[in-house]
Order: structure tokens, then C-alpha cells, then sequence
């Protein structure tokens, strides 16, 4: 019986294939036609949407062997901001969510907001609008009505010696989905973004 590859593995496998095809070594032979995505079509020649298609299609193809072996699409992170360190569980990007990886990531929601709450206290809020184009001032007071429609939450930090911004992600639906502004509202995210009085959002 062959072994069943990791989380970590099935991410390794991804990012050395995926080199492979940006330069071209693999192509998809039968797709010369429109991706479908209005800004990839726009930019790719007709071997540049092959590249993208064969891509799309080997991951298409890591997806399903994820949901035939139940690998998770989490990985675990360590967040350190102003000092306070927070263990949690991230999805992954290139991977998608098992419905066990969902119900993990709900599990872990009263945590990473909690964990929100105290380093952003301080801090400005701005909720990103149009498609994250605008940033809007927001209440702490409204993030946590926002908080409780959502059905999990995930968190980003980017922190130097002049800046920081600590950016709240607050998703329902499955998770690879609830990125991109075209699946909702089966799918979609609100972002809030905490940075020191006086700044703005730029991440």
C-alpha cells in the first residue's frame, strides 16, 4: 500500500511543480481557449494561458487526491505581534478545506479574536471595501457584530520598525472560496485592518 502524502508534502509537491510549469516544461496541449478569468486572459498569450491551464488542472488533480485521502488543507502558524504569540491554524493557499479542517478552523475562531482584540486595542480600524480598493474608519464595536456572523476567522501581520498592520479576516463558506469577490454570497471574507493611530492600511 503507498504511503499518504502530508499536508506539508502535497504543498512541497505544488510549489516545485508549479516552477515547472511557469517555465514552460509542462503545458496543457489542448487549451489554447479563454481561461474563463477576465484579468489572466486579458495578459496571457496562447502559450501562457497553457502554462495556466495545465497548472490549473494539476492542481485540480492535488485537490481531488486530498478529498479521496482526507488531507487536510491547514497548516499550522506561530503570530507573534507586540510581544503576544498566538498558535493557530491557517489554510493553506494552494491547498482546499476538508469539512474537518472547517469545523477546526470554527473551533479556533474565539481564540484568534480574542487574540485580535488585544493587540489591536489600541489601534485604528479600517473595514477594506470595494474589492479591498477603500478602506473605511470602523468601531471596535462593529467588528464584533461582524464577528459573529462569520463562521471562522484567520489572521495576517505585517509589522516593521515604523509600521504595523494586523489584518483580520472574517469568512464564511469554504474557505479557498471566501477569498475572491466573485463567490459571493455563497462564499466571502470581510477584512479589517488594525494599524497605529494616524496610519492607513497599505497591505
Amino acid at each position: 500500500m503507498n504511503p499518504i502524502y502530508t499536508t506539508i508534502e502535497l504543498i512541497r509537491i505544488l510549489d516545485t511543480e508549479g516552477e515547472t510549469y511557469l517555465r514552460g516544461e509542462r503545458l496543457s496541449l489542448l487549451s489554447t481557449a479563454p481561461t474563463g478569468h477576465a484579468v489572466v486572459d486579458y495578459f496571457l498569450k496562447s502559450d501562457g494561458i497553457q502554462k495556466y491551464t495545465a497548472y490549473q488542472d494539476f492542481k485540480a488533480t492535488i485537490h481531488a487526491y486530498q478529498r479521496q485521502h482526507q488531507v487536510s488543507g491547514l497548516v499550522w502558524r506561530e503570530l507573534v505581534v507586540r510581544g503576544q504569540s498566538l498558535h493557530y491554524p491557517e489554510v493553506d493557499p494552494r491547498l482546499v478545506t476538508l469539512p474537518a479542517d472547517v469545523l477546526i478552523l470554527q473551533l479556533h475562531k474565539p481564540r484568534i479574536l480574542d487574540y485580535w482584540q488585544r493587540v489591536t486595542a489600541p489601534m485604528d480600524l479600517y473595514l477594506a471595501s470595494d474589492r479591498g480598493t477603500h478602506y473605511l474608519p470602523l468601531e471596535p464595536a462593529a467588528v464584533g457584530a461582524m464577528a459573529d456572523k462569520a463562521q471562522w476567522a484567520q489572521l495576517q501581520a505585517w509589522e516593521r520598525a515604523e509600521f504595523l498592520e494586523v489584518v483580520l479576516q472574517l469568512g464564511w463558506g469554504a474557505p479557498e472560496a471566501a477569498a475572491h469577490w466573485r463567490n459571493r454570497p455563497e462564499a466571502g471574507s470581510d477584512y479589517i485592518h488594525g494599524v497605529r493611530p494616524g496610519q492607513r492600511p497599505i497591505c
